[in-house]
């Protein structure tokens, strides 16, 4: 057995806390990933984890043995890409997860671009606007937008965007003019529903965040459907200035309630763990930093 090889499955397994996703991620069968782990119990003596039907659980020898194998790993990258970044190469499979509107519009141009600056380097992209588990999916970095970060994320800040509130002309010739945020509750709001549906959309009012609600009949999961419909007329939408500035130049839609700032949106790049950062994912979120500022 090739104990090395058995560690990184461990710590995969564990951290993903399945068998199944990490078969996946290497698309080899189940039974494979289980053997190796069974394998190395064999060969330490001990039980590293506990199995159910619905989920497992490392055993005390299990978490110790984890922290051992995360320091001699990570000390095995640091090693691997110290030679690389002396030869000045970065190589190797970095998968990335992607949003779908911004990565379509603004991260492919500069992933092509990086992609023949660096040939040495494979970049297997997913573009999604749901909430991936890195970890699980196998993912070396994910580029997020929010204004809400969990406490355990570790991020490098790569940039930032608005919100634009926008309607048609249209829209605002038959329904009215809108003055203030409060005014939304009056109007069809066009909101972007990932989790859960928006009932409120929170502006600047004198300085304070406060929250207004919103109704309407249509809701998406994708910002540049939404902006769509608002430039048929279909309602008032508030998306990223990435996805409405088009729409705006082509006179399809205008900015509305502009004396009333809404959240900026903080452009992340989110890595999956506190290991040791390979040459090739730092060579790329360096790139991008100083492509999006």
């Amino acid at each position: 057995m090739d104990k090395f090889n058995a560690m990184q499955v461990f710590v995969r397994v564990a951290e993903a806390g399945s068998f199944t996703a990490v078969a996946n991620q290497e698309n080899v069968a189940r039974s494979v990933i289980t053997r190796q782990i069974a394998g190395l119990e064999t060969q330490l003596g001990t039980k590293l984890i506990t199995r159910s039907t619905r989920s497992l659980t490392l055993t005390t020898a299990g978490a110790a043995y984890l922290e051992k194998c995360r320091v001699i790993l990570n000390m095995v990258d640091a090693a691997e890409s110290s030679l690389s970044e002396e030869k000045a190469i970065a190589r190797g499979r970095i998968r990335l997860g992607l949003p779908l509107s911004f990565g379509l519009q603004q991260l492919m141009p500069l992933l092509t671009e990086f992609a023949k600056q660096q040939p040495h380097i494979q970049l297997s992209m997913d573009f999604s606007d749901r909430r991936v588990n890195l970890i699980e999916e196998g993912i070396d970095v994910s580029i997020r937008i929010t204004a809400n970060l969990d406490q355990s994320d570790i991020v490098r800040r790569l940039g930032a965007c608005r919100l634009m509130t926008v309607a048609s002309p249209e829209y605002l010739s038959q329904h009215g003019q809108v003055k203030h945020p409060r005014e939304l509750q009056n109007h069809e709001c066009l909101a972007y529903s990932i989790n859960m549906t928006p009932t409120s959309w929170d502006y600047q009012v004198d300085g304070q965040s406060s929250h207004f609600p919103i109704r309407g009949r249509i809701t998406a999961n994708n910002g540049v459907a939404l902006t769509k419909a608002a430039a048929e007329g279909l309602g008032i939408t508030r998306q990223p200035d990435f996805i409405t500035q088009p729409f705006i130049a082509r006179g399809e839609v205008v900015e509305i309630l502009k004396k009333f700032s809404s959240q900026s949106l903080g452009i992340y790049a989110v890595l999956p763990s506190n290991r040791y950062i390979p040459h090739r994912v730092s060579v790329l979120i360096e790139y991008l930093s100083q492509a999006l500022k």
